[in-house]
Parts: structure tokens; C-alpha cells; sequence
């Protein structure tokens, strides 16, 4: 007797109902063909990029024939066209910086209120950190000078004895 090894398998049999090759491939394509919801958004998608294709194409082409019918226009009155765009630009400018500054005005002036009637406003744990470094380096620097001023006050009397 022959003997087996357990690593090999055996050939199958033959079966009388084995697919054909033909059948085979068409199995593999329905199995990756795509279902009725992907087909679905495949078809919105293609419909949406046509349509906003054709816009974008319809407004290159109509900014491009606007801008070469009206060009003469343009070049000619062009003199008027800058000096009031330049003013157009200031005055927008201004009264946008104005609005800003109003803004953060009434922010600053709003914190400082709640601040001094002390609800705490975001940010007032720094202040009050900053605010004792300071005091206590201005109480370093008068302990210093109260220190040091005395001792050079002594030593300019030794200069100048009548002094």
C-alpha cells in the first residue's frame, strides 16, 4: 500500500456538473458588479460634475467676451475709474478699521467691568499673577534702592567730607 502523506490533498473527481468557463466569468462580474444605491450616486455624481462643468465653462466664456467688448470702455475711462476706486478703498477701509476698533473697545471695556466687580472674566488669573510681580518687583527694587542709596549717600560724604 502506498503511503499517504497528510500535507497533500487529492485531485477531485470529476464532476459532470462542473461550470464552464463562460459561466465562470459572468459569475465574477456580477459579483463585483456595483448594487442599485452605487449606480444610484455614480449617476447623481456624473449628472452634478456635468452641470457644474458646463457653468464654470458658460462663465469663463462670458467674463472673457465681457472683458474683451468692454475693454475700450475701460481704457478709456480708466482716469475716473482709479482715483475712485482709491477713495472707494480708503473710505471702505476706515470705516471697517473703526468698526473693529469700536469691537474691541466695547470686548476690553466689557471685561474690565465684569473684572472689577469681580465675576472672574476669562483670563483675570494672569492679570492678578502679573499684577503681583509687579508690585513685589517694584517692593525689590525700593528695598534696593533704600539699601544702596544710603551707602553710596555715606560714601559721597567721605568724598566730600563738608558736603
Amino acid at each position: 500500500m502506498a503511503e499517504r502523506n497528510p500535507g497533500q490533498q487529492r485531485a477531485p473527481r470529476p464532476n459532470t456538473t462542473t461550470p464552464t468557463s463562460a459561466s465562470t466569468f459572468l459569475r465574477r462580474i456580477q459579483a463585483h458588479a456595483p448594487n442599485s444605491t452605487q449606480l444610484l450616486g455614480f449617476l447623481t455624481l456624473f449628472v452634478s460634475a456635468s452641470i457644474l462643468l458646463t457653468l464654470a465653462g458658460l462663465t469663463v466664456t462670458a467674463a472673457s467676451l465681457g472683458f474683451v467688448f468692454f475693454l475700450p470702455l475701460i481704457v478709456i475711462s480708466s482716469p475716473i475709474w482709479v482715483p475712485v476706486g482709491t477713495v472707494l478703498f480708503v473710505t471702505i477701509a476706515g470705516f471697517l478699521s473703526a468698526c473693529g476698533f469700536g469691537v474691541v473697545l466695547m470686548a476690553g471695556l466689557s471685561w474690565m467691568y465684569r473684572y472689577f466687580r469681580g465675576m472672574h472674566p476669562p483670563g483675570s488669573d494672569r492679570f492678578d499673577y502679573a499684577r503681583s510681580r509687579i508690585y513685589d518687583t517694584a517692593s525689590h527694587v525700593k528695598d534696593y534702592a533704600m539699601e544702596y542709596g544710603g551707602y553710596l549717600q555715606s560714601k559721597v560724604k567721605d568724598a566730600a567730607p563738608g558736603a
